[in-house]
Formats: C-alpha cells, structure tokens, sequence
C-alpha cells in the first residue's frame, strides 16, 4: 500500500471548491489515520503527524503552481528549513483528518505557512468554525534551484499566488520551545 497520495486524494472536493472559490485560500486536505500509525500508546505515532503535513504540503505546493511539472522544468522546489510541531490531542485509528494550510508570509525566496490538523466526521468534511486542532506545524521553507544547490527567487506567478494566500498568522505561531531548567 503506497504512502503516496493519489491524484485523486490530493484532488479538490465539492467542499473544498466551494470553500476556495474566492481563490484566497487553500482547499483542506484530508486523510484517515490508518491501523500502522498507531503506537505503542494506543493512538497515532508523532511520525505519522508529521507525514500527514508533510503531504499537505505537497498539495499546497500544487494549488500554488510548484507542482511536480514545475520542478522537472525548472529544477527548483520547495526545501523546509524549519519547523516547529504541536501536538495537542490524541487520534484514533480511524480518525478522518482534515488539514487547514495558512500562508503566513513570502518574499523573493522564502515562505512561512501553518498547517492545523483536525479530526472530522467524514473523510471529506470541513472542521466546524469553533473546532480545535489535534495539531498544528508551523513552517519556514525555502525556494531551491536544485541544480545550482542555492536559493533562488520564486518566479512572480508563483510568488504573487503565494502572496495572493497571505492571512494574519493565529496566535499560536511564532512560539517556540520553552526552557526547562537544569535540576542542580
């Protein structure tokens, strides 16, 4: 059973359409937690969390025109450079999940953005407006000329769609991992 979403998978649904029509957000992308994601503790393993957003990733990459023809003719992608995860609840085997990406930032080069997972109903649904995320990620990730092996700039129909997604970034962003004291 491959790993890879399908087409079909990282295709837009009815929902989802309806949702972007403005065209000033990113469709949901959605996946249900299969029986090998769950640990030892009885629900899903971080690993898998971080599986799940990273596929949200791509699809947010496709919507954004830095799909797999733009890497092949171009040789550029997207390389994370930082992220920082949150895990806030437990998920079930089972669970339908539902990924909400925010573009936080972009410049020349570089772009920030968050996904916020939620378990929903239904394979396809979209978290209520009061639903609270089981997890979010918060991301920093840089434009990549593969072949040279350095940044280069976006090329202005992608930096402009990415920057046509900016919304204010939710309170959560921006944090970091707090000290622990060393027991002396």
């Amino acid at each position: 059973m491959s790993e890879q979403p399908t087409h079909a998978e990282t295709a837009v649904t009815e929902q989802n359409a309806a949702a972007a029509d403005d065209d000033t957000s990113l469709p949901l992308f959605h996946r249900t937690v299969r029986p090998e994601w769950i640990d030892y503790n009885g629900h899903m393993s971080e690993a898998f969390y971080v599986l799940v957003f990273g596929y949200a990733t791509d699809a947010m990459m496709i919507e954004t025109g830095l799909h797999a023809g733009y890497r092949e003719s171009t040789g550029c992608s997207l390389y994370t450079a930082e992220a920082h995860v949150r895990y806030l609840r437990e998920v079930a085997a089972g669970s339908h999940l539902a990924v909400r990406t925010r573009l936080l930032g972009v410049d020349a080069k570089k772009a920030r953005f968050c996904h916020e997972l939620y378990v929903v109903g239904a394979p396809d649904d979209i978290p209520e407006p009061e639903a609270v995320p089981v997890a979010t990620t918060e991301l920093l990730a840089l434009h990549v000329d593969q072949r040279a092996g350095r940044t280069a700039p976006f090329p202005d129909s992608v930096r402009e769609r990415l920057a046509s997604l900016v919304e204010p970034a939710p309170a959560w962003a921006g944090g970091s991992i707090a000290e622990v004291p060393a027991v002396r």
